[in-house]
């Protein structure tokens, strides 16, 4: 009797749906999660010292900045889903890297992992404003936020644990859900994404796309909410755990800061109905303001360290709330017809922060304390809490009516 097989789709796979998105999100959550607290004592111990560990990080940032805008320029002549899977290939090389006792591999290993995150952000956002209309963007983003809660909650305490016991070991982990991510993404069948036919003319080079995001005010502020909230997180990934050893609280106390934090992702869903009840606009101005005065208060505290780290610990979860909402003020803003050029100049917010964070916090690293980076990053969260003033009342609102997904996004 003939057994029939898996249906073979003659046109394409299945609609990918919010959750598809969400699990590969996850793994990927699961490479960042255990390098998070891992790879600062990486080169904190290969370098020696915090500030010079600074100025690594402010070299990679620029260079991964550098890679992330060339994104959408190598994606016109290697197809997407080659570009997703080569950034599982730069993760594995990364974590061969860091393996080794090479100190100046270590900070390539560290430039490799962060060109491998900026060329999967700029993939997946690119997927994403594909196939999920604006009106589940915040669906999407909360969603995304509690499949990755597990491996961002987990991962960075047992990354310091395992560090510790085995040098090879969390980058072992790290490289088998690199593996996993990939395996997923092809079992998914997302192929390069839906093709949207672009006006007569040549397509834009990096330089072009550029003078279209500094013509749209409603992006630009949109990308520096995400700068700003991504330096926080760089202060509380990689200075907190600097400031702990130098305090002597030892070398896990960051690590488990981070986890602790992380498990605040699973109340996604709550803060995005918290969004939504009381929109963007006041969400984040409250938000920004809570966490820049919480990033105060731990420099003002600094002389206890432990009352520091709580006081850190409360900010991140404000940090939380900024990852729900925040990016949503430039995801409804893109024009369908920029979705791949946008996507890159929006994931670069990851890799400007990483260059203006540790420059910043190098210079103040050479005349004060590690807590001055903690004020630093409370004057930066006052800034965007001005700027979030100027955002529409009703950003985030349901719209009255249902618009045609090829029209620009309103006004934010």
């Amino acid at each position: 009797m003939f057994t029939p097989r898996s249906p073979i789709y003659l046109s394409h796979a299945p609609t990918p749906k919010v959750e598809h998105f969400a699990l590969i999100a996850a793994l990927e959550a699961g490479v960042r999660g255990t390098l998070m607290s891992t790879m600062p004592l990486v080169i904190l111990r290969g370098f020696g010292d915090t500030q010079t560990s600074s100025l690594i990080y402010f070299c990679v940032g620029v260079l991964s900045l550098l890679a992330g805008l060339m994104v959408p320029y190598a994606n016109r002549f290697v197809p997407r889903r080659w570009m997703l899977t080569g950034a599982g290939g730069l993760y594995l090389v990364g974590m061969a890297l860091a393996i080794t006792g090479v100190p100046w591999f270590k900070a390539a290993a560290l430039l490799i992992n962060a060109v491998g995150t900026v060329t999967f952000t700029v993939c997946l956002s690119s997927y994403v404003l594909d196939y999920i209309d604006r009106s589940n963007l915040g669906r999407n983003e909360s969603t995304r936020m509690l499949f990755s809660a597990l491996p961002w909650t987990i991962f960075p305490a047992l990354g310091v644990y395992l560090y510790d016991w085995w040098a090879a070991a969390p980058f072992l982990l790290a490289g088998f859900f690199a593996c996993a991510m990939v395996a997923v993404f092809w079992w998914l069948r997302l192929g390069n994404g839906k093709q949207i036919q672009r006006a007569k003319g040549p397509a834009p080079n990096p330089v072009a796309y550029l003078g279209r995001f500094f013509q749209q005010p409603r992006l630009i502020a949109g990308w520096l909410f995400a700068s700003i909230r991504s330096s926080g997180w760089w202060v509380y990934v990689v200075y907190l755990p600097y400031f702990c050893i130098d305090a002597g609280l030892g070398n896990k106390v960051g690590g488990i800061a981070a986890s602790l934090a992380n498990g605040f992702l699973f109340l996604t869903p709550l803060m995005l109905r918290l969004v939504y009840r009381y929109s963007v606009r006041r969400t984040m101005r409250f938000t920004f303001a809570l966490t820049g005065a919480l990033f105060v208060a731990a420099f003002l505290l600094s002389p206890w360290p432990w009352a520091t780290v709580i006081c850190m610990m409360m900010g991140a979860v404000g940090l939380v709330m900024l990852d729900v909402c925040g990016g949503l003020p430039f995801l409804m803003a893109v024009k369908p017809s920029e979705r791949t050029e946008m996507a890159a100049v929006y994931a670069s917010f990851r890799d400007v922060s990483g260059i203006a964070t540790p420059a910043i916090a190098s210079a103040l690293l050479a005349v004060g304390p590690i807590a001055t980076v903690f004020a630093a990053a409370g004057a930066g969260m006052a800034a965007a809490w001005a700027i979030a003033g100027r955002l529409h009342p009703r950003l985030g609102h349901a719209q009255p009516a249902v618009r045609s997904t090829t029209s620009t996004a309103p006004d934010a």
